[in-house]
């Protein structure tokens, strides 16, 4: 089968500033029992996804295209850029802002542990 990503679009994701569009390269239903979200994520300058927490699941980000800022566990806030993973542990807080003039993009994927 060939498809398209799908785009949805967030207001004030887990509390954050502006919209979230995630072009979801599968969907929930097609993860299955092995996760809840696999896709292309994409913040406007100004945008945010809030603090929030993982419990069960783990999700990493690898960042393709923009600058931001990424805010771990520890409440650090780490400059990202292309090629930065940021690895958000079971159990562990984080968020990540789009702080830059241009579109901040990254792949995220939630997995079930």
């Amino acid at each position: 089968m060939i498809r398209k990503e799908i785009l949805t679009q967030a207001e004030h994701v887990q509390n954050g500033r502006g919209i979230v569009k995630t072009y979801h390269i599968c969907t929930k239903e097609e993860l299955g029992k092995v996760g809840r979200l696999y896709g292309r994520v994409v913040l406007d300058p100004g945008c945010s996804i809030g603090w929030h927490q993982h419990l069960g699941e783990t999700e990493p980000y690898y960042v393709l295209k923009g600058q931001g800022t990424f805010i771990d566990n520890d409440e650090k806030a780490y400059p990202v850029g292309p090629g930065d993973v940021c690895l958000i542990e079971n159990g562990q807080f984080h968020s990540i802002e789009n702080n830059s003039d241009e579109p901040l993009e990254f792949m995220a994927l939630i997995y079930n542990l």
